[in-house]
Protein backbone atom coordinates (compact mmCIF):
# COMPACT_ATOMS: atom_id res chain seq x y z
CA UNK A 1 0.00 0.00 0.00
CA UNK A 2 1.35 3.13 -0.59
CA UNK A 3 0.43 6.24 1.97
CA UNK A 4 -0.94 9.08 0.81
CA UNK A 5 1.88 11.35 2.09
CA UNK A 6 4.08 9.99 -0.47
CA UNK A 7 3.03 11.42 -4.19
CA UNK A 8 3.04 8.98 -6.58
CA UNK A 9 4.17 10.18 -10.56
CA UNK A 10 2.17 8.54 -13.47
CA UNK A 11 3.44 9.68 -16.59
CA UNK A 12 1.81 8.72 -19.73
CA UNK A 13 -1.28 8.98 -17.60
CA UNK A 14 -3.46 9.52 -20.40
CA UNK A 15 -2.29 6.68 -22.30
CA UNK A 16 -4.41 3.21 -22.26
CA UNK A 17 -2.65 1.51 -19.53
CA UNK A 18 -1.52 4.97 -17.65
CA UNK A 19 -5.06 5.85 -17.56
CA UNK A 20 -5.91 2.79 -15.47
CA UNK A 21 -2.86 2.77 -13.14
CA UNK A 22 -3.60 6.65 -12.51
CA UNK A 23 -7.32 5.69 -11.58
CA UNK A 24 -6.89 3.02 -9.57
CA UNK A 25 -3.54 4.21 -7.13
CA UNK A 26 -6.09 7.08 -6.95
CA UNK A 27 -8.46 4.87 -5.94
CA UNK A 28 -6.18 2.93 -3.18
CA UNK A 29 -6.38 6.32 -1.27
CA UNK A 30 -2.76 7.42 -3.02
CA UNK A 31 -1.54 11.15 -4.00
CA UNK A 32 -1.30 10.97 -7.69
CA UNK A 33 0.67 13.49 -9.87
CA UNK A 34 -0.22 12.79 -13.86
CA UNK A 35 1.17 14.04 -17.08
CA UNK A 36 1.16 12.92 -20.80
CA UNK A 37 2.11 15.08 -23.55
CA UNK A 38 -1.01 14.73 -25.32
CA UNK A 39 0.90 13.36 -29.19
CA UNK A 40 -1.84 12.32 -32.16
CA UNK A 41 0.20 9.19 -33.00
CA UNK A 42 -4.52 8.33 -32.52
CA UNK A 43 -6.98 10.70 -31.78
CA UNK A 44 -6.12 12.80 -29.06
CA UNK A 45 -9.97 12.81 -28.20
CA UNK A 46 -9.65 9.81 -26.77
CA UNK A 47 -6.57 10.56 -24.57
CA UNK A 48 -9.10 13.61 -23.27
CA UNK A 49 -12.05 11.42 -22.80
CA UNK A 50 -9.62 9.30 -20.47
CA UNK A 51 -8.50 12.06 -18.45
CA UNK A 52 -12.38 12.92 -18.44
CA UNK A 53 -13.88 9.21 -17.00
CA UNK A 54 -10.89 8.16 -15.53
CA UNK A 55 -8.73 10.44 -13.76
CA UNK A 56 -11.13 13.79 -13.04
CA UNK A 57 -13.65 11.51 -10.95
CA UNK A 58 -10.73 11.18 -8.44
CA UNK A 59 -9.18 14.37 -8.37
CA UNK A 60 -6.22 13.70 -10.79
CA UNK A 61 -5.43 16.52 -13.28
CA UNK A 62 -3.12 15.67 -16.12
CA UNK A 63 -0.76 18.10 -16.89
CA UNK A 64 0.58 18.41 -20.31
CA UNK A 65 4.67 17.73 -20.26
CA UNK A 66 6.90 16.53 -23.33
CA UNK A 67 9.15 14.44 -21.35
CA UNK A 68 12.03 14.76 -23.83
CA UNK A 69 12.56 17.83 -22.52
CA UNK A 70 14.99 17.91 -19.50
CA UNK A 71 13.99 21.23 -17.98
CA UNK A 72 10.05 20.69 -18.35
CA UNK A 73 10.83 17.01 -16.75
CA UNK A 74 13.34 18.63 -13.83
CA UNK A 75 10.37 21.58 -13.46
CA UNK A 76 7.92 18.59 -13.29
CA UNK A 77 10.08 16.78 -10.79
CA UNK A 78 10.54 19.82 -8.52
CA UNK A 79 6.83 20.36 -8.78
CA UNK A 80 5.83 16.75 -7.36
CA UNK A 81 8.63 15.60 -5.41
CA UNK A 82 7.59 12.18 -5.96
CA UNK A 83 8.16 9.28 -3.69
CA UNK A 84 7.33 6.79 -6.01
CA UNK A 85 7.34 6.93 -10.15
CA UNK A 86 5.58 4.54 -12.64
CA UNK A 87 7.00 5.43 -16.32
CA UNK A 88 4.78 4.24 -18.84
CA UNK A 89 5.13 6.96 -21.39
CA UNK A 90 6.49 5.88 -24.80
CA UNK A 91 5.96 5.82 -28.11
CA UNK A 92 3.94 2.14 -28.82
CA UNK A 93 3.51 0.16 -31.75
CA UNK A 94 6.16 -2.24 -33.29
CA UNK A 95 4.95 -1.10 -37.48
CA UNK A 96 4.93 2.27 -36.70
CA UNK A 97 8.81 1.93 -35.28
CA UNK A 98 9.86 0.80 -38.39
CA UNK A 99 8.67 3.62 -40.40
CA UNK A 100 9.15 6.30 -38.14
CA UNK A 101 12.07 5.39 -35.73
CA UNK A 102 13.24 9.35 -34.78
CA UNK A 103 10.18 9.54 -32.93
CA UNK A 104 10.61 6.32 -30.78
CA UNK A 105 14.70 7.96 -30.27
CA UNK A 106 12.73 10.72 -28.77
CA UNK A 107 10.13 9.01 -26.87
CA UNK A 108 11.38 6.16 -25.72
CA UNK A 109 15.06 6.60 -25.27
CA UNK A 110 15.76 10.98 -24.51
CA UNK A 111 12.71 10.74 -22.52
CA UNK A 112 13.27 7.90 -20.88
CA UNK A 113 16.72 8.87 -19.40
CA UNK A 114 15.52 12.26 -18.39
CA UNK A 115 13.77 10.29 -16.30
CA UNK A 116 16.41 8.41 -14.83
CA UNK A 117 18.59 11.70 -14.58
CA UNK A 118 15.83 12.98 -12.85
CA UNK A 119 15.19 10.17 -10.56
CA UNK A 120 19.11 10.57 -9.48
CA UNK A 121 18.93 13.71 -8.28
CA UNK A 122 15.35 13.17 -6.65
CA UNK A 123 15.56 9.84 -5.15
CA UNK A 124 12.38 8.41 -5.40
CA UNK A 125 11.72 5.22 -3.28
CA UNK A 126 11.03 2.84 -6.61
CA UNK A 127 10.80 3.84 -10.57
CA UNK A 128 8.38 1.30 -12.20
CA UNK A 129 8.47 1.70 -15.91
CA UNK A 130 7.26 0.10 -19.35
CA UNK A 131 9.53 -2.75 -20.95
CA UNK A 132 7.96 -4.88 -23.38
CA UNK A 133 7.46 -8.76 -24.78
CA UNK A 134 9.06 -7.27 -27.88
CA UNK A 135 12.56 -7.59 -26.47
CA UNK A 136 12.87 -11.55 -26.87
CA UNK A 137 12.42 -10.91 -30.71
CA UNK A 138 12.06 -13.69 -32.60
CA UNK A 139 12.55 -16.40 -29.54
CA UNK A 140 11.65 -20.14 -30.01
CA UNK A 141 12.33 -20.98 -26.50
CA UNK A 142 9.04 -20.82 -24.77
CA UNK A 143 7.62 -20.09 -22.39
CA UNK A 144 10.04 -16.47 -22.36
CA UNK A 145 12.04 -16.42 -19.17
CA UNK A 146 13.24 -13.27 -18.02
CA UNK A 147 16.81 -15.01 -17.85
CA UNK A 148 16.52 -15.62 -21.47
CA UNK A 149 18.56 -13.89 -23.74
CA UNK A 150 17.07 -10.43 -25.16
CA UNK A 151 19.45 -8.97 -27.27
CA UNK A 152 18.25 -9.95 -30.66
CA UNK A 153 15.00 -7.98 -30.63
CA UNK A 154 13.37 -7.83 -34.04
CA UNK A 155 11.72 -4.32 -34.11
CA UNK A 156 13.23 -1.08 -33.58
CA UNK A 157 10.44 -0.82 -30.97
CA UNK A 158 12.07 -3.94 -29.41
CA UNK A 159 15.08 -2.50 -29.53
CA UNK A 160 14.10 0.70 -27.46
CA UNK A 161 12.66 -1.14 -24.41
CA UNK A 162 15.62 -3.51 -24.28
CA UNK A 163 17.90 -0.24 -23.77
CA UNK A 164 15.36 1.03 -21.40
CA UNK A 165 15.97 -1.91 -19.00
CA UNK A 166 20.26 -1.62 -19.65
CA UNK A 167 19.77 2.66 -18.97
CA UNK A 168 17.62 1.42 -15.49
CA UNK A 169 20.24 -1.05 -14.66
CA UNK A 170 23.15 0.87 -14.72
CA UNK A 171 21.37 4.05 -13.37
CA UNK A 172 20.09 2.20 -10.37
CA UNK A 173 23.53 0.42 -10.40
CA UNK A 174 25.73 3.69 -10.16
CA UNK A 175 23.24 5.63 -7.62
CA UNK A 176 21.48 3.51 -5.46
CA UNK A 177 17.57 3.77 -6.58
CA UNK A 178 15.32 0.76 -7.02
CA UNK A 179 13.53 0.37 -10.28
CA UNK A 180 11.63 -2.46 -11.52
CA UNK A 181 10.89 -2.90 -15.30
CA UNK A 182 8.09 -4.94 -16.90
CA UNK A 183 7.62 -6.76 -19.93
CA UNK A 184 4.01 -6.77 -20.84
CA UNK A 185 2.82 -9.01 -23.21
CA UNK A 186 -0.30 -7.99 -25.61
CA UNK A 187 -2.63 -5.79 -23.32
CA UNK A 188 -5.96 -5.46 -24.61
CA UNK A 189 -9.24 -4.09 -23.16
CA UNK A 190 -11.57 -1.05 -22.15
CA UNK A 191 -10.18 1.88 -22.88
CA UNK A 192 -7.52 1.07 -25.89
CA UNK A 193 -5.51 2.25 -28.43
CA UNK A 194 -7.55 1.74 -31.98
CA UNK A 195 -4.42 0.95 -33.51
CA UNK A 196 -4.01 -2.14 -31.33
CA UNK A 197 -5.25 -5.00 -33.35
CA UNK A 198 -7.68 -6.43 -31.00
CA UNK A 199 -9.20 -2.64 -30.80
CA UNK A 200 -9.13 -2.66 -34.63
CA UNK A 201 -10.49 -6.06 -35.63
CA UNK A 202 -13.28 -5.77 -33.32
CA UNK A 203 -13.97 -2.37 -34.46
CA UNK A 204 -14.13 -2.81 -37.65
CA UNK A 205 -15.89 -6.02 -37.55
CA UNK A 206 -18.98 -4.11 -35.81
CA UNK A 207 -18.74 -1.83 -39.01
CA UNK A 208 -19.46 -4.77 -41.32
CA UNK A 209 -15.33 -3.75 -43.04
CA UNK A 210 -12.56 -6.16 -43.27
CA UNK A 211 -10.33 -6.92 -41.41
CA UNK A 212 -6.29 -7.84 -41.94
CA UNK A 213 -4.81 -11.19 -41.05
CA UNK A 214 -1.10 -11.48 -41.27
CA UNK A 215 0.32 -14.92 -41.63
CA UNK A 216 -2.30 -16.95 -41.92
CA UNK A 217 -3.63 -16.26 -38.42
CA UNK A 218 -0.63 -18.83 -37.56
CA UNK A 219 1.04 -15.73 -35.02
CA UNK A 220 0.50 -16.79 -31.47
CA UNK A 221 0.05 -14.06 -28.56
CA UNK A 222 -0.50 -13.80 -24.86
CA UNK A 223 -3.61 -11.54 -24.91
CA UNK A 224 -3.45 -9.93 -21.17
CA UNK A 225 -6.55 -8.21 -19.73
CA UNK A 226 -5.67 -4.38 -18.76
CA UNK A 227 -7.12 -4.51 -15.30
CA UNK A 228 -4.28 -7.47 -14.32
CA UNK A 229 -1.71 -5.62 -15.56
CA UNK A 230 -2.86 -2.53 -13.45
CA UNK A 231 -2.55 -4.99 -10.47
CA UNK A 232 1.02 -6.13 -11.13
CA UNK A 233 2.03 -2.90 -11.31
CA UNK A 234 0.41 -1.67 -8.19
CA UNK A 235 1.83 -4.48 -6.40
CA UNK A 236 5.39 -3.94 -7.32
CA UNK A 237 5.08 -0.54 -6.98
CA UNK A 238 4.77 -1.09 -3.34
CA UNK A 239 7.54 -3.71 -3.37
CA UNK A 240 10.79 -2.60 -4.27
CA UNK A 241 14.13 -4.87 -5.34
CA UNK A 242 16.62 -4.59 -2.26
CA UNK A 243 20.08 -4.19 -3.44
CA UNK A 244 23.13 -6.27 -2.29
CA UNK A 245 26.78 -6.52 -2.85
CA UNK A 246 26.12 -8.59 -6.04
CA UNK A 247 23.06 -7.20 -7.13
CA UNK A 248 21.92 -3.94 -8.66
CA UNK A 249 18.34 -2.94 -7.06
CA UNK A 250 16.94 -3.85 -10.28
CA UNK A 251 14.68 -6.08 -11.31
CA UNK A 252 12.66 -7.25 -14.62
CA UNK A 253 9.64 -8.85 -14.95
CA UNK A 254 7.09 -10.76 -16.91
CA UNK A 255 3.74 -9.97 -16.96
CA UNK A 256 1.67 -11.63 -19.38
CA UNK A 257 -1.21 -14.09 -19.21
CA UNK A 258 0.17 -17.32 -20.00
CA UNK A 259 -1.71 -18.32 -22.28
CA UNK A 260 -0.94 -17.69 -26.00
CA UNK A 261 -3.45 -18.04 -28.67
CA UNK A 262 -3.46 -17.89 -32.28
CA UNK A 263 -4.58 -15.19 -34.01
CA UNK A 264 -7.00 -16.91 -35.94
CA UNK A 265 -8.66 -17.97 -32.87
CA UNK A 266 -8.15 -14.79 -31.34
CA UNK A 267 -11.00 -13.67 -34.15
CA UNK A 268 -13.19 -16.65 -33.74
CA UNK A 269 -13.50 -15.39 -29.98
CA UNK A 270 -14.29 -12.07 -31.08
CA UNK A 271 -16.78 -13.15 -33.49
CA UNK A 272 -18.26 -15.28 -30.47
CA UNK A 273 -18.43 -12.00 -28.04
CA UNK A 274 -19.47 -9.28 -31.52
CA UNK A 275 -22.12 -11.85 -32.63
CA UNK A 276 -20.91 -10.82 -36.13
CA UNK A 277 -18.58 -13.12 -38.47
CA UNK A 278 -14.99 -11.54 -39.54
CA UNK A 279 -14.42 -11.18 -43.44
CA UNK A 280 -10.70 -11.77 -43.42
CA UNK A 281 -8.15 -10.78 -45.99
CA UNK A 282 -4.67 -12.87 -45.55
CA UNK A 283 -2.00 -10.85 -46.07
CA UNK A 284 2.06 -12.19 -45.35
CA UNK A 285 3.86 -11.90 -42.52
CA UNK A 286 5.18 -8.53 -41.79
CA UNK A 287 8.70 -7.15 -41.14
CA UNK A 288 9.21 -6.25 -37.37
CA UNK A 289 6.34 -9.27 -36.33
CA UNK A 290 7.65 -12.44 -34.21
CA UNK A 291 5.73 -16.01 -33.98
CA UNK A 292 4.64 -16.47 -30.80
CA UNK A 293 4.57 -14.39 -27.12
CA UNK A 294 4.45 -16.14 -24.13
CA UNK A 295 5.18 -15.26 -20.64
CA UNK A 296 6.79 -17.29 -17.69
CA UNK A 297 5.47 -15.66 -14.45
CA UNK A 298 6.45 -17.61 -11.82
CA UNK A 299 9.26 -14.74 -11.00
CA UNK A 300 6.30 -11.89 -10.59
CA UNK A 301 4.12 -14.36 -8.91
CA UNK A 302 6.95 -15.87 -6.35
CA UNK A 303 7.75 -11.61 -5.63
CA UNK A 304 4.35 -10.21 -5.31
CA UNK A 305 2.00 -13.40 -5.36
CA UNK A 306 -0.18 -12.58 -8.66
CA UNK A 307 0.04 -13.38 -11.99
CA UNK A 308 -2.46 -12.25 -14.67
CA UNK A 309 -5.21 -14.89 -15.54
CA UNK A 310 -8.24 -13.28 -16.64
CA UNK A 311 -9.95 -15.49 -19.18
CA UNK A 312 -9.98 -14.18 -22.41
CA UNK A 313 -13.57 -14.40 -23.57
CA UNK A 314 -13.96 -12.89 -19.86
CA UNK A 315 -11.80 -9.62 -20.77
CA UNK A 316 -13.42 -9.46 -24.66
CA UNK A 317 -17.13 -9.49 -23.14
CA UNK A 318 -15.87 -6.59 -20.94
CA UNK A 319 -14.04 -5.09 -23.29
CA UNK A 320 -17.37 -4.77 -25.70
CA UNK A 321 -19.21 -3.29 -23.41
CA UNK A 322 -16.81 -0.39 -23.32
CA UNK A 323 -16.57 -0.50 -26.88
CA UNK A 324 -20.67 -0.16 -28.10
CA UNK A 325 -20.67 2.10 -25.22
CA UNK A 326 -18.33 4.28 -26.90
CA UNK A 327 -19.17 3.76 -30.76
CA UNK A 328 -22.60 4.78 -29.46
CA UNK A 329 -21.03 8.30 -28.00
CA UNK A 330 -18.20 9.12 -30.62
CA UNK A 331 -20.10 9.66 -33.78
CA UNK A 332 -16.84 9.31 -35.17
CA UNK A 333 -16.20 5.93 -34.81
Amino acid sequence: MIPASQPVLVTGAAGFIGSSVASRLARMGASVAACDNFNDYYPVALKHERVHALLAPHGVRCETVELADMRQVDGLFERVQPAYVVHLAAQAGVRQSIEHPASYVQSNLVAFANILEACRRFKPRHLVYASSSSVYGASAAAPFRESDRTDAPVSFYGATKKANEALAHSYSHLYGFAASGLRLFTVYGPWGRPDMAYFSFAHKMLKGEPIAVYAQGALQRDFTYIDDIVEAIVRILAKPPASNTQHAPHAVFNVGNRQPVRVLDFVAALEAVLGVRASIQFRPMQPGDVPMTYADTRKLHEWVGFAPATPLAEGLTRFREWLLAWMAHDKTA
